[in-house]
Order: structure tokens, then C-alpha cells, then sequence
């Protein structure tokens, strides 16, 4: 049995207090807080073993590669990439949203031409199609929208059912034979809605797409094996998943990775360069990583998912499951509307609202004169708030520190929101 409550207390900052109150926080869904050995990871990174990785014969230089490289093994484990060759299926990027943009420029240099005859499948032309869901995040919608007008491609798109989950179901009518690219959130940032990808990834392939996963809200909360999903690439951030910021992850597998022309130019990801001819480039991941890399961070990643791995991801997802019961009392509170679905079946605790009356950032800063962090706003995904007829909303978001008692304690003060402004 794993005991949550000592979990908690190894993350620093959940032991002060906001105005006056011990803090709550319920904003994982932009950042979750480090743990104390994330924190550790990154300083003692700098005190320790700092250099340039992958370059130098000196000792710190190979401590340093070493510790990047088993930090993206550790990476991989967690993910389900962890086959023989599981490591190199990893590339290191600053971000969900810069790993989702490598995607797009490099099926947009494909389309030009660049890359060689292996790159002429990830080629796009007129008439082609990229589809997309409703329910994404704007780090999936803009570079895939970016991607359709750069080379002439349609963008298409699953729509929602009355709770924001996406309609698996109607696949083999959205996927079509013209279809290249599919790419589709696991799991909704703001309905926490997890989407039944399996008919989405089978139609794909059964018509030659590549389908690209959005994992930034699956891989903190569930179990997630890339490989058992079948997705071709994959895309998630470090500081979400107890991690640091400024680093995430793309998941390609190794023979489309190999094929990929790439994104980004300049140090490190090239073989041999000449002034009179293009330069011949790296076998991936490194053909993806050019320049300095985040290294202290990735170190601290890879403490942060062995982190996660030591404590069990089916135990956090258990543990979330009853943050989410708590948290979706909120719908039982007179003039409160949860935009998602209102039981806890495949879904996380990540609950979004609107409150009869009052503007989310009233409820926000309400919320906040009471210690507990939630976050207001669109959440970069626009049109699904425009499917629940609204432009913006309150979210909760749970992590493995949270309790139910805090849950409980968000609920209390939203109970009280209407009244204070006069809105009932």
C-alpha cells in the first residue's frame, strides 16, 4: 500500500501558506510541483557533473552524457518505449508543444522535397488530409493547421459528444483514403476526458495515416505504453509530470524516426557537412536534437520518472480516482456546471466549470484569497469551449500530492461564490 500522505510531504512548496491558509494546489494540469529529489537532481547536476554532452574526451563531459543518456532510458521506461532499441525512440525537445512543431516542419520539409525517397511518405499535397479533434490543445490545432496551409493539405476534425469526449466511433467516416496525418489528444485538458484511441489509431493505419498522440495529460496520470497503443509518434512535457520546465519528449518509432527529415539545424546532429553539398545527418535522436540540450533538466526528468515508476503508476491513478470523486462534487453545487463528464469513468481528476454568474477570473481570484490554486481561462483549447458555449472556464487539476481534503476545500469555497458576488 502506498502511502500518499508521506508522497506529500516530500514536495517543499505544499508546506507554506497563501494568504493566510495552507496552500492547495490544483493547477497540475499547467505544472505539477517537483519533489524534493527532482529539485535535488538539477542542483546537483550543476555542482557535480556539468558539461556539454556528447562533445569532449574529459571526464565531466562523459559523466555528463552518461547521466543524460540513462535519463532518457529512464524516460523510456515510463512511456512503454522501453524495447531494445527503446532510448533512441526518445527525442529530447524543449516542450510538448516544440516536439508537436518538429512534427509539423519536418512532414513540411518532406513535402518540399527535402529528405530523400525514404521522407516521401511523411509527404503532404492538395487534396490530402490532416485530421484532428475538437478537443485539442492549440499546441496540436496550430502546427497541424499551419502544416495543412503550408502545403495545401485539408484540415479535418472528430467532434464532441454532449461531455467533450471525442466520437471514436465515427473513425471510418472521418478518416478517409486521403487522410496522412492523424493527430488526437489521449486525454482532454479541460474535460479530463480520456479519449478510446484504439478505432482511431486501427482506422489510421488501415489507411496508411500516421497517427500522432497528444500525451501531455495521460503520461503524469495513467499507465502509458506507447508501443501496446500503436501510436507512431508521441508527444509529452517533462513539468507535468513532476519534471522541471523547459524540456518534453517526442516518441517516434525507430524506423519512422530514421526516416524523418529533420526540423531544427546546426550542432550536433550531423554526420559530415560540406560548403559544396548538403551535409549528411545523425542517426536519431541526435538528428533531432541539434545544439545545447536542457541537460541538467533531462536529468531531472529522468529522477523524475523513475520517481513515478517507484511509486507505481496504476497507485497514482487509484489515488487520483478518489481526488476525482471529490472533485466532481462540484457539480452538486447549486448554480455550478462541470464542462466534461459528470461520473469518474475513463476520465482524470482534471475538472473544469463555470459558475452561474460570476466570470471565471472573479471565481479565481475568490478561490485564490482562500489558498487554493485553480486556473482560469480558455486553457489553450478554444473550440471545445465554444462546444460547451462558453469562452472561457475555473480547473481543477489533481496530482499524486492532493488529497481529498483539498478537493473538499475547493468545493466549500466555490459553494460560496454566488453569494459573495450576488449572483444567486
Amino acid at each position: 500500500m502506498v502511502d500518499f500522505a508521506t508522497i506529500r510531504e516530500q514536495f517543499p512548496i505544499l508546506r507554506q501558506e497563501i494568504h493566510g491558509h495552507p496552500l492547495v494546489y490544483l493547477d497540475s494540469g499547467a505544472t505539477a510541483q517537483k519533489p524534493q529529489c527532482v529539485i535535488d537532481a538539477e542542483s546537483d547536476f550543476y555542482a557535480t557533473i556539468n558539461a556539454g554532452v556528447h562533445r569532449g574526451a574529459h571526464e565531466l563531459a562523459a559523466r555528463s552524457t552518461l547521466a543524460f543518456e540513462d535519463a532518457r532510458v529512464s524516460v523510456s521506461k515510463l512511456v512503454g518505449a522501453d524495447s531494445e532499441e527503446g532510448s533512441e525512440e526518445l527525442v529530447v525537445t524543449a516542450g510538448a508543444t516544440a516536439g508537436l512543431n518538429l512534427l509539423a516542419t519536418a512532414f513540411g520539409n518532406a513535402s518540399q522535397g527535402r529528405g530523400g525517397k525514404a521522407a516521401q511518405q511523411f509527404a503532404l499535397r492538395p487534396g490530402d488530409e490532416i485530421v484532428v479533434s475538437r478537443a485539442e490543445h492549440h499546441s496540436v490545432l496550430l502546427p497541424m493547421q499551419e502544416l495543412a496551409y503550408r502545403t495545401g493539405a485539408t484540415l479535418k476534425w472528430f467532434d464532441l459528444d454532449d461531455e467533450g469526449r471525442i466520437l471514436s466511433d465515427t473513425a471510418n467516416e472521418v478518416i478517409t483514403d486521403r487522410t496522412k496525418i492523424v493527430a488526437v489528444t489521449h486525454i482532454s485538458n479541460v474535460t479530463g476526458a480520456i479519449t478510446n484511441i484504439a478505432p482511431i489509431v486501427a482506422r489510421a493505419h488501415e489507411v496508411g495515416a500516421f497517427f500522432i498522440l497528444d500525451a501531455c495529460q495521460s503520461v503524469p496520470h495513467i499507465p502509458v505504453d506507447f508501443h501496446a497503443l500503436d501510436v507512431d509518434f508521441a508527444a509529452f512535457s517533462a513539468h507535468k509530470m513532476y519534471g522541471p520546465t523547459g524540456v518534453g519528449f517526442l516518441y517516434g518509432k525507430r524506423a519512422l524516426l530514421e526516416a524523418l527529415p529533420p526540423a531544427s539545424f546546426g550542432g550536433s546532429m550531423v554526420e559530415l557537412a560540406w560548403m559544396d553539398k548538403p551535409a549528411d545527418y545523425m542517426l536519431p535522436p541526435a538528428r533531432f536534437e541539434a545544439g545545447t540540450q536542457p541537460v541538467a533538466q533531462v536529468v531531472a526528468a529522468g529522477v523524475a520518472a523513475d520517481w513515478m515508476r517507484n511509486i507505481g503508476m496504476d497507485a497514482i491513478a487509484a489515488h487520483e480516482r478518489t481526488i476525482t470523486d471529490a472533485l466532481l462534487e462540484l457539480g452538486n453545487v447549486d448554480g455550478v456546471r462541470i464542462l466534461g463528464p459528470r461520473d469518474n469513468t475513463d476520465r482524470i481528476g482534471t475538472v473544469s466549470f463555470e459558475v452561474e454568474g460570476v466570470h471565471p477570473h472573479d471565481v479565481g481570484q475568490y478561490i485564490d484569497a482562500q489558498g487554493i490554486a485553480i486556473r482560469v481561462g480558455h486553457h489553450c483549447a478554444q473550440p471545445v469551449h465554444r462546444h460547451f458555449g462558453v469562452y472561457a472556464s475555473n480547473r481543477a487539476s489533481s496530482g499524486a500530492y492532493n488529497t481529498v481534503d483539498d478537493a473538499q476545500r475547493l468545493v466549500e469555497a466555490v459553494s460560496g461564490i454566488r453569494s459573495f458576488f450576488g449572483a444567486e
